[in-house]
């Protein structure tokens, strides 16, 4: 059932206007051409006579670390802050978004550069592989692989490994969920904080929002099965969907680290991220929650100086200080 759409924000609004093909870039998620021809970020920019955003407060290093095959490397991109407290700084290991089928380190550039210069935190990005050619386990064993790279090169880094979180928007919000209930699983390294942005968190897509919302902006119901679809394979085939792969489907969130959950109010994955905070918090787990009205998925990105994407952006920020905070006696 389609339901009536609660009103944009004018000024997202106004963006969303600009785009030349409607307002949902991601309802083409079936046709690996495009997909294909969209996964490079610099690639788009070069597209369109942009650059990457620069800021400098931030000094950024592109990096690699050994993939899990032979011969293999997962790239990073590594964003410090130019301005740091006295002693080793705290870290995010940041999973960009993408659906799981695009995007790269270089996706959400704006957000990690702020991330670091009004946190001060180390933000590392890892680009993970993309599905179909890659489907679930890979971005997660390469995320998860990324944080572990990240506390065992703490020196190198200047970080604090006992002040390190995750933290994704969209499919990397999955991630970040995923890795922290991995990282608890397997007592791989302790994360004081879970930033997730508009998450991705259940492939069983039952809620009402997700039922509702199949004429979105910048994403659908639709678009939604079919980022399942190249993930985890065809749905009569998947079996038993691991916790790692849908963590909605986790039934113990007992002994996470603390949650920063956001969530945008025309957005099919709304109730599943608002579902997902409430069950955090039952499980005893320090989270806050936001849904932001007017907002759609993805829109402190594609409105990221916008009033309301500032807003959000800024927010997330106030959520990392607070979870990167130094420990206190």
């Amino acid at each position: 059932m389609t339901q009536t759409l609660p009103p944009l924000d004018p000024e997202l609004a106004q963006v969303l206007a600009g785009f030349p093909n409607g307002v949902d870039p991601g309802g083409n998620l079936r046709d690996m051409d495009v997909i294909r021809m969209l996964r490079s970020t610099l690639d788009l920019l070069g597209a369109m006579g942009a650059s990457l955003p620069t800021d400098d407060r931030v000094v950024v290093a592109d990096r690699s670390m050994p993939g899990l095959g032979p011969g293999t490397e997962i790239p990073l991109r590594i964003y410090a802050p130019v301005t740091r407290e006295a002693g080793p700084a705290p870290a995010l290991v940041f999973f960009h978004g993408g659906a799981f089928v695009l995007g790269d380190r270089y996706t959400e550039e704006l957000r990690c550069l702020r991330y670091a210069a009004e946190a001060a935190c180390v933000v590392v990005s890892v680009d993970y592989r993309l599905a179909p050619e890659h489907p679930f386990p890979a971005a997660v064993d390469d995320c998860y692989a990324g944080l572990e790279w990240t506390v065992s090169h703490a020196a190198e880094l200047d970080i604090d490994p006992g002040r390190v979180g995750v933290g994704g928007s969209s499919a990397g919000g999955a991630l970040a969920a995923a890795i922290a209930l991995m990282a608890r699983d397997r007592g791989g390294p302790a994360l004081t904080v879970q930033i997730l942005n508009y998450p991705v968190i259940d492939d069983r897509m039952q809620s009402a929002s997700m039922r509702a919302f199949d004429s979105t902006p910048m994403w659908t119901s639709g678009s939604n099965a079919d980022m399942w679809q190249h993930y985890l394979g065809d749905p009569e085939k998947r079996g038993a969907v691991s916790v790692y792969a849908a963590p909605g489907r986790a039934t113990d969130l007992t002994g996470l680290p603390p949650a920063y959950v956001l969530t945008a109010e025309i957005d099919p994955l709304r109730d599943e991220g608002i579902e997902y905070a409430t069950r955090l918090m039952e499980a005893g787990v320090p989270t806050e929650l936001h849904t932001v009205p007017g907002a759609c998925h993805g829109f402190d990105i594609i409105a990221a100086t916008q009033t309301l994407g500032q807003r959000a952006i800024e927010e997330q920020v106030r959520a990392l200080v607070r979870g990167l905070r130094p420990a206190t006696g």
